[in-house]
């Protein structure tokens, strides 16, 4: 480094630590700007690594491994997500007696948040509302409901890769240096405001810095954001010790598939896939219950797409399928197509009934490899891709896959083991978490009915479908609650304003912030508030020092 004084130093070099330092860069580039990153600046790892192999996590039923909940290098994990962008939505900052005292934001965080969601978009590449028109047609024929609304849409990235996509636009401002190949160990804040970052190289030397910083954001992601402020403890003498939330409150999301739902209209009018706008991003529409619908009953949080049976079960028959469910298990060809997480979504690990398979692909054909390779081209070569494969079906009948919120619950934490440095995870899912994906499932099958749109055939009997759901459910890459913003020390990690409680000049910017989980995979959420944050920083960083 050139300097070891900054202005602002940026910890992580994923979708939020970017936003932060190309959008500080152009709202005030007389600041000097040092973007501190673990992996390197030209290789992206996905696998081993001494961070991951550092968490020691507990349920590996519900969760997947560290190694694969992450990336390391520029870009981090935005270099093999899949795209999909959703925002929070307004019930996911209400209190509810479901989650109890735990929702320690509010509907003003999401107002406030509002403004800077364009901008957002312009990192993303997507754009357009995330609802569709009042007047829109409904998502099968003769639905429509007062408590279930299909007019939320998920909207897809390229997927935008920030590392490959950015790497250029940080080269060339001047405000901005760059330290790979570096773990932040600790972080300590002098009386007169001043941040020092301690930091060790990663490579053989091993070299340690004293990096001296007027503000530090840690934006390397909930996992090692956390890890780094339970090292820190001098950060919070002020405050009489670490908020007792930091690390609790550890959430994901239920995810999976118990019922296929049987629509009753023209199979030509269901919106059964992707459509896409006049931009070329793609859009796809989902099941929820309204804001109202929720807190009348009570319920979590979840969303509801039509989706593809499962893959690994040949009794689909579909040969297109089978062709995929054996290019994901094909060792060498799976690794290609995608990180380990989405390949788990379609093998679900199992190695399965291969005869049958085959024979689908056979009495499948051409289709069977003809389809594979359109979607290929779409999914793979194209500048913006087909975000996943939805099969159309001529008996209108389609699988659910839900994605549910979660229970802030404070045994579900992180640990920091003081003598081996190992951040232990304890996850489990609650039987509110469960028992709201069921009800939200009955609900839904009954305004299909009220309206003789459809209804849905359950894959499992009803007294089976908790276990089931427990049995199904994996995450992990979605990370949230570690950090929560609140009001006060007493309740959460940081403010409103993301800085850490006890702290002049430290802030987080992370999914670990979000006190509740809501529906929405939070990536695209991040990238809205590191642009928050940014301004924040831009107008405020001369009025306090």
């Amino acid at each position: 480094m050139s300097k070891e004084k900054f202005d602002i130093c940026i910890v992580g070099a994923g979708a939020a630590g970017i936003i932060l330092a190309i959008e500080l860069s152009r709202l005030r580039p007389e600041l000097s700007i040092l973007l501190i990153e673990y992996g390197s600046q030209d290789k992206c790892t996905f696998g081993n690594n001494s961070l991951d192999d550092s968490i020691d996590i507990k349920n590996l039923t519900n969760h997947h491994p560290a190694e694969e909940c992450t990336n390391k290098g520029l870009g981090g994990t935005t270099n093999t997500w899949g795209g999909r962008c959703v925002m929070y939505d307004p019930i996911d900052f209400i209190p509810r007696p479901i989650v109890g005292e735990q929702c320690t934001w509010d509907i003003t965080f999401l107002d406030a948040c509002e403004p800077f969601v364009s901008r957002a978009q312009d990192y993303f590449e997507c754009s357009g509302p995330f609802v569709y028109p009042f007047d829109h047609p409904p998502i099968a024929e003769g639905f429509h409901s007062d408590v279930i609304t299909d007019g939320v849409l998920e909207l897809w990235s390229m997927p935008t890769r920030f590392g490959n996509r950015y790497r250029e636009q940080l080269r060339g401002q001047s405000s901005i240096q760059t330290l790979f190949d570096t773990e932040v160990l600790e972080i300590r804040e002098a009386s007169d405001g001043e941040c020092s970052v301690l930091a060790r190289s990663t490579t053989q030397t091993s070299e340690d810095h004293a990096i001296k910083a007027r503000r530090v954001i840690l934006a390397n992601g909930a996992f090692e954001a956390t890890r780094v402020l339970l090292r820190s403890d001098q950060l919070f003498e002020s405050i009489g010790g670490r908020p007792n939330s930091l690390g609790k409150f550890y959430q994901g999301h239920v995810s999976g598939k118990i019922a296929s739902v049987e629509f009753t209209g023209d199979p030509k009018k269901t919106e059964y896939g992707f459509t896409q706008r006049d931009d070329g991003t793609y859009v796809r529409r989902r099941f929820q219950l309204t804001t109202e619908s929720l807190v009348e009953k009570n319920l979590l949080n979840t969303a509801i797409w039509l989706d593809n049976p499962l893959y690994v079960d040949p009794a689909h028959g579909s040969g297109v399928m089978s062709f995929m469910y054996l290019a994901m298990i094909t060792p060498w060809l799976g690794r290609k197509l995608g990180p380990p997480a989405m390949r788990h979504s379609v093998t679900k690990g199992k190695i399965y009934k291969i005869h049958r398979h085959l024979l689908n692909v056979i009495t499948g054909l051409p289709n069977s490899l003809l389809i594979p390779a359109t979607t290929f081209w779409k999914r793979y070569c194209r500048k913006r891709k087909l975000p996943g494969v939805f099969l159309y079906s001529p008996t209108n009948t389609y699988a659910l896959h839900f994605h549910g919120e979660q229970v802030p619950c404070e045994t579900n934490r992180l640990e920091l083991d003081p003598k081996t440095d190992t951040l232990v995870v304890h996850y489990e899912l609650t039987d509110a978490d469960v028992k709201s994906v069921i009800e939200t499932h009955i609900i839904l099958d009954e305004e299909l009915q009220a309206t003789n749109a459809g209804k849905l055939k359950y894959w499992f009997p009803h007294d089976e479908l908790p276990a089931r759901i427990r049995e199904m459910s994996r995450d992990g890459v979605h990370q949230n609650g570690t950090t929560r913003i609140a009001s006060s020390p007493e309740l959460g990690v940081v403010d409103t304003d993301l800085k850490v409680f006890g702290t002049n000049n430290i802030y987080v910017c992370s999914s670990s912030c979000f006190p509740t989980s809501g529906q929405a995979n939070p990536t695209f959420f991040i990238g809205v508030i590191a642009v928050r944050l940014a301004e924040h920083l831009a107008r405020t960083i001369d009025a306090s020092n």
